[in-house]
């Protein structure tokens, strides 16, 4: 496999990108909607995005999007400014070929380029590679709720994984 090219995401990409989170959703493993979303339902999300602010990157192999990352707002207010969420999913057919962790490194680096101070990685504790692969680059356990996710009537613990940008 080639390397990916990664880049800011475009309004053009948001098909490939609700299609990559939608496969996401039947495993139970990386997200808690339970059905899946619309692109229509994810244009507020895409739109509070920017290359500047909370950045969405895409993966894409000959112009085929294969994954996705983003930064995103952390609570809502205005304190927690220099706080973001991470998100790393990736295209089932090309898991475990390293594209998460490209991504990844990719948002560590513009994070620390736009002045964000933390990161945190909402992660269901029975998800162990998005666990490895976060922990690999640097995240740890900073919080444990316990049995908080009902899916499919089954408890699902989330744990909340931080990273400290050092400058």
């Amino acid at each position: 496999m080639s390397q990916p090219l990664i880049r800011n995401a475009e309004h053009a990409d948001l098909p490939a990108i609700v299609s990559i989170y939608n496969t996401a959703i039947p495993g139970r493993l990386a997200t808690a909607d339970l059905t899946s979303v619309s692109v229509e339902s994810r244009e507020a999300w895409f739109t509070a995005h920017g290359a500047q602010t909370y950045p969405i990157i895409v993966a894409a192999i000959d112009c085929k999007i294969i994954g996705w990352g983003a930064l995103s707002t952390f609570y809502g207010r205005p304190a927690y400014r220099r706080t973001a969420e991470v998100a790393v999913y990736i295209d089932p057919a090309y898991a475990r070929q390293g594209i998460g962790q490209n991504l990844t490194l990719e948002l560590l680096n513009r994070a620390k380029q736009l002045g964000f101070k933390s990161l945190l990685a909402f992660i269901f504790a029975h998800n162990e590679p998005s666990v490895r692969l976060f922990a690999r680059n640097g995240f740890a356990l900073w919080g444990h709720l316990p049995r908080i996710a009902d899916m499919d009537n089954h408890e699902r613990d989330l744990d909340i994984y931080g990273f400290t940008i050092k400058y």
